[in-house]
């Protein structure tokens, strides 16, 4: 039966018309079909690609009659299927009704020798007919192809490609290290392998005149040996030099194999069912289409939503023809001031101007005038002239609308004291100080020096008319007075209430530790005379001291009280005390590497803890607890471990000049004063910048200093005022310092742009006393 392709792309079987013929003939024919099908498959060489049968050549012939149907594309799939709908004729069981419209009748003329004759013509026809279809394969292909046999290959050792490689296994080593050896490397054994025998240029000669396979002769470095190209490596040189492919078989124009077809089919080319996943209904597509119809349940989604159809054309002047909904930071551009009487052609009699009106506003610049028009009066509107600055206008407003901002902003309706932070009231964070009590007076120049006894009754004050006064807190009195050749710059009592002493700074380097003669105890006398005098005995190397200790007379020891003279090298600026009372340091700023010194006065000697002091140095302190020292530049503050003689840390004041600094009594806070009107506060535990920055004064802060035992701190200005705050550090780690303004002490005069040169707390009371460059000395309690 044979096969056919239907328009659907099904596999078919058209109806064979009922002939006579006998199941013998057929057997015959499909048995020869068979014995050629196996010969053809032996012989590669002459292909006879036959694709259909006998019965299928005939329904095409029949076909062929009429139109021409393109030639069918093969699909590799579908083979198997068309296989199975060939018919083996052998198997064939034909009905009663076939064979009763068989041709062939009983009682015919024609014998059986007529039917073998008739077979026989019959396969000859067929014989003859698959001839005219043998397909004859072209003679280059038969060439490259069919008579090409490649060697088989076999899985053993033998038939890897590596053992092809050279016998010298020596690898990519130069064979300049065998020059000088018998051999030129091993092989894959391990055994040497001995260098050729080499001729020499008349051997070589004679080998070339009698070899004529020289010219293709071509040596190996690495095995020693001569080999001979033969003619597919030559050909496989000459192309590679001329640039072509070097594989001489391969033809890179042979025509192309469409393995796969380029034209899209249109109808399927197979016939199997369709897979049950199509009749099930997918979970993924009911997912997808519950989502969207949530979304049109909420609205998201709107189906078969009219489309707006927009207006053709427009209404040119009109202001808002269709409302649109505007864009959510839309805001409305301002609409124009709308006119006022005064702008009428014809306005009233009292918003005409007078001479005097009129001179005032041609006087004014076009900015400062309200109105840029004057009012006019005029009869009828026919008389009104054009207006001269209608174009300006326009192109101003033009100008606003285009490049001035508009953002739309919410108002927020905050309570203003709600920002404000809440800070304890001044009343309850008392006892600070409020108002002057006491004037000290006898200083004629400005007061710089200033020190309290660490009792609390005795004050020492230096000043600029060179003269140091001794004063009773209490009562005012001035107790002693030293008169000098030079200004006082420094002078500070020492913090050790078992000796009766202090250190002054005067004139050109000169530091001098007095004791005031008659106005101590007689175990404190004692006490401070040891404690000076004992150093006298010690033997010092002078060359190693940098400042030099003098012993002054005894006449001046037993009037003045003078024990100790250190003569320095520069201006000492400032003196600051050991909290012990036995080391004192000193700052010359002009002196470089010597601007700080410390001095122990017990032993007389003088140490310089700097070898190179970076920046400026303006003031140093101790701390009060722990061995470190602090130094202030004009920009940093350095701290560092006296101990391990090391820095521990840098402090970054942001400030342009320091000017003062104090320490907390318990030692992790410090405060800065600068000359640019700062007042900074340090957490050192908490970082390297400042905790707090304070800016009430309105020029050069002078002096900052910290109560010993009241939470209060405070710093003078040039502006004349002392501000004192509330500071309260407290124990807890995780929270941070209280610090509070609580007063402005107003008193002192400005003089040459100078106000309050030094302030100084009380040690027991919560009291301040305050220098200025009015030559006071004030006591605020």
């Amino acid at each position: 039966m044979p096969i056919k392709r239907s328009t659907h792309g099904f596999i078919v079987a058209d109806k064979v018309p009922t002939q006579a013929k006998s199941s013998t003939k057929t057997a015959i024919k499909a048995a020869k079909r068979k014995i050629e099908e196996e010969e053809s498959d032996d012989d590669f060489g002459n292909m006879n690609m036959a694709e259909h049968s006998s019965a299928e050549e005939d329904e095409e012939s029949d076909m062929s009659d009429g139109e021409v149907d393109e030639f069918p594309e093969i699909n590799l799939e579908d083979s198997d299927e068309e296989d199975d709908d060939f018919v083996d004729t052998e198997d064939v069981e034909y009905s009663e009704d076939d064979l009763e419209n068989d041709d062939y009748m009983a009682g015919d003329s024609l014998d059986e020798a007529d039917l073998e004759e008739e077979e026989r013509q019959g396969l000859d026809e067929e014989e003859e007919e698959e001839e005219e279809d043998v397909y004859e394969v072209p003679k280059r292909y038969r060439e490259r192809y069919g008579e090409e046999k490649l060697p088989e290959i076999e899985g053993n050792y033998e038939s890897d490609s590596s053992t092809e490689e050279t016998e010298n296994t020596i690898g990519n080593v130069s064979l300049d290290l065998y020059k000088d050896l018998p051999h030129i490397g091993y092989d894959i054994d391990g055994k040497k392998i001995l260098k050729p025998a080499t001729g020499d240029e008349l051997d070589k000669f004679l080998a070339t005149m009698e070899d004529p396979d020289s010219w293709r002769t071509v040596k190996s470095e690495v095995e020693g040996k001569d080999f001979v190209l033969s003619d597919k490596e030559l050909d496989i040189i000459q192309r590679l030099q001329r640039g072509i492919i070097p594989d001489s078989t391969y033809d890179p124009y042979e025509p192309t194999v469409e393995w796969f077809t380029s034209k899209t089919e249109v109808m399927p080319l197979s016939g199997r069912p369709e897979p049950k996943s199509r009749f099930v209904p997918s979970k993924w597509e009911a997912k997808k289409i519950m989502k969207i119809v949530r979304a049109i349940r909420l609205g998201r989604i709107v189906p078969r939503k009219p489309k707006d159809d927009k207006p053709r054309f427009y209404n040119l002047w009109g202001d808002e023809d269709t409302p649109r909904e505007d864009h959510i930071m839309h805001v409305a551009a301002p609409k124009m001031k709308l006119p006022e009487h005064d702008e009428s052609y014809n306005p009233p009699e009292e918003y005409l101007p007078d001479e005097q009106e009129i001179k005032e506003w041609n006087e004014l610049d076009e900015e400062d005038r309200p109105k840029n028009y004057l009012p006019r009066k005029h009869d009828s509107l026919r008389h009104v002239p054009a207006y001269d600055k209608f174009i300006q206008e326009r192109f101003q407003r033009c100008l606003d609308l285009y490049l001035a901002p508009r953002v739309r902003k919410n108002r927020l309706n905050i309570d203003p004291e709600s920002l404000v932070p809440k800070l304890p009231s001044p009343k309850d964070l008392r006892p600070f100080p409020t108002q002057q009590s006491l004037s000290y007076e006898g200083h004629t120049g400005r007061i710089r020096a200033l020190s309290i006894h660490p009792s609390g009754f005795y004050a020492l004050t230096g000043s600029d008319d060179k003269t140091c006064r001794l004063w009773e807190v209490l009562t005012g009195r001035c107790l002693f007075m030293w008169q000098f050749d030079d200004i006082i710059h420094s002078l500070a009592w020492c913090p050790n209430v078992d000796v009766w002493l202090f250190a002054i700074s005067v004139g050109h380097g000169e530091v001098l530790v007095i004791s005031p003669p008659k106005l101590c105890s007689a175990e404190q006398k004692m006490n401070t005379d040891q404690f000076t005098k004992s150093g006298y005995g010690i033997v010092n190397d002078e060359k190693k001291q940098t400042v030099n200790w003098i012993r002054p007379s005894d006449e001046d020891e037993e009037k003045y009280g003078y024990k100790i003279l250190i003569q320095h090298v520069q201006v000492v600026k400032q003196i600051t005390w050991h909290r012990k009372g036995d080391y004192v340091a000193t700052v010359s700023p002009d002196a470089k590497n010597l601007a700080v010194l410390i001095h122990q006065i017990s032993k007389h000697q003088t140490q310089t803890p700097f070898r190179h002091l970076k920046g400026l140095v303006q003031k140093v302190a101790f701390h009060p607890i722990k061995p470190i020292f602090f130094v202030a530049t004009q920009i940093y503050v350095r701290v560092y471990d006296l101990m391990q003689q090391q820095s521990i840390k840098n402090l970054q004041t942001s400030c342009k000049w320091v000017s003062s600094i104090d320490i907390h009594p318990a030692g992790d806070n410090v405060i800065i004063g600068s000359y640019d009107k700062r007042v900074c506060w340090f957490d050192l535990d908490l970082s390297s910048r400042p905790y707090k920055s304070l800016r009430y004064h309105t020029k050069a802060v002078r002096q900052v200093t910290f109560h010993k035992r009241y939470p209060l701190f405070a710093s003078s200005s040039d502006d004349g005022t002392i501000q004192v705050f509330y500071g309260m550090v407290y124990n807890d780690f995780l929270q941070n310092p209280l610090i509070v303004p609580v007063k402005i002490l107003k008193g002192h005069e400005d003089k040459d742009g100078l106000g309050v040169l030094n302030i100084e707390f009380h040690p027991n009371q919560p009291w301040i006393f305050s220098t200025g460059a009015d030559g006071t000395f004030r006591l605020w309690t």
